[in-house]
């Protein structure tokens, strides 16, 4: 079948890699793209948060599925115009993707639907606001209700900080919409864990769990970004772990879900905190983690082609994921100042030297320039590597990543550390 993916990002990359090793997938086509993906994927331009577009692209390459990757078209309603228009659709429509688009309606889903979480309240008045994470205490949690890129997160345990970030927010305006309402929420202590379910409104098949890092430095330190690297499988998240998660956590939201007449359909991302009292949801998201998928997918055995257009079409019954044993493990090479300002359009070098003993280089942040390879973003590329044991697979995923090179290059030299710990301990 044909297929359309909708992105231009890490996540995408690794999305456009395992379709295209799909036995089902026999066409793919991606917009926009970016020049990762462009090596196993026709791209086509345009802009895939506008709906009109979209289905105007998807009328002329007639697809039989369209994967959509990242959030933003999915709150803006790229999923309900393309079913309007006939078109299969990995994804929900707008008004089940406001589990990420609004973090206050999500945690009023939660609620009604008994999902454990933290204590929180939505706010729009900043003195409020401080009453109630004076209440709460430390450490502080405050999160833009609105999309903010993985930005809009800040977590400390400083008073002043805590207090600039609601006036950041509510007051000085930096996230713009998305920050017009903040929520407090109460920390969740205990190690994260991130649980991407497929889902076709009613069956719910649980990916293998994943962990990413969000701070920008080594051992958590420095601001929240979009993600700095993942693995998987977790040792702190077993299968009875795993069972907990898909029983009280994302069976529960997709059946509250449905009753509020918005059936989610696609990828449902919970990232939870594995809590002394049990998993409880930090957050909730409408699509793949990025960078989680970039650990999943080299994982996956099952044809994601075949899942993604069960889930499509309601057929996701009695579908078993397979996976590999292997552990994987995924650095991000960052531009230096992310997720601060950063200067972009730095030639990049040595991608095809990593390439090979496991590691895979997806593409995030890149594009061409007068015909070399250049940086574009924050996030530039993610590299991920295979291996039987955590040791070898982060071996093998920084000895991949230490062969590419650009002006301000930066990556934290710790991702999945814990987990190699854990695992020779065992």
């Amino acid at each position: 079948m044909k297929v359309l993916l909708l992105g231009s990002g890490g996540r995408e990359s690794a999305l456009a890699w395992a379709l295209a090793r799909a036995g089902s997938v026999s066409d793919l086509v991606c917009m926009p793209g970016n020049p990762g993906i462009a090596r196993v994927a026709e791209l086509v331009a345009g802009d895939p948060s506008d709906p009109a577009a979209v289905v105007d692209v998807a009328g002329r390459i007639r697809p039989a599925l369209v994967v959509v990757g990242p959030e933003a078209p999915l709150v803006a309603g790229v999923g309900d115009a393309l079913r309007k228009a006939g078109i299969k659709v990995f994804g929900p429509d707008g008004g089940a993707a406001r589990i990420e688009g609004s973090k206050a309606y999500a945690k009023r889903l939660m609620e009604r639907a008994g999902v454990p979480t933290g204590r929180g309240r939505e706010f729009s008045d900043p003195s409020a606001a401080v009453s109630f994470m004076d209440e709460l205490g430390a450490p502080y949690v405050i999160k833009a209700d609105g999309l903010a890129a993985g930005k809009g997160v800040v977590v400390t345990s400083d008073r002043a900080e805590a207090i600039d970030a609601i006036d950041e927010r509510l007051v000085r305006g930096a996230f713009g919409d998305a920050g017009r309402k903040i929520v407090i929420e109460e920390f969740l202590d205990g190690q994260e864990a991130s649980v991407i379910a497929f889902t076709d409104g009613t069956t719910v098949i649980p990916c293998e769990p994943a962990q990413d890092y969000k701070r920008v430095f080594d051992d958590d330190a420095g601001p929240n970004t979009g993600g700095m690297g993942s693995y998987s499988p977790v040792p702190a998240c077993p299968p009875e772990v795993l069972d907990k998660i898909v029983e009280e956590v994302l069976e529960p939201l997709v059946r509250e879900t449905a009753a509020a007449d918005a059936p989610f359909v696609g990828a449902l991302y919970a990232g939870l905190a594995l809590t002394e009292q049990g998993p409880k949801v930090i957050e909730f998201n409408a699509r793949f983690g990025d960078p989680e998928t970039q650990a999943l997918l080299p994982r996956l055995e099952s044809d994601l082609g075949e899942v993604c257009m069960a889930a499509a079409t309601g057929g996701l019954e009695g579908t078993k994921l397979q996976w590999a044993p292997d552990r994987c493990v995924s650095v991000v090479v960052a531009s230096g100042g992310y997720p601060g300002p950063h200067e972009t359009g730095f030639e990049i070098s040595g991608i095809e030297d990593a390439e090979g003993d496991g590691a895979i280089v997806f593409h995030a942040g890149t594009a061409i320039a007068a015909g070399k390879l250049v940086t574009s973003g924050g996030r530039v590329l993610a590299v991920s590597a295979l291996g039987p044991s955590f040791e070898t697979a982060r071996a093998r995923a920084y000895d991949a990543a230490g062969k590419i090179s650009f002006d301000g290059r930066h990556m934290r030299s710790d991702i999945a550390t814990r987990a190699q710990l854990i695992e020779r301990d065992a």
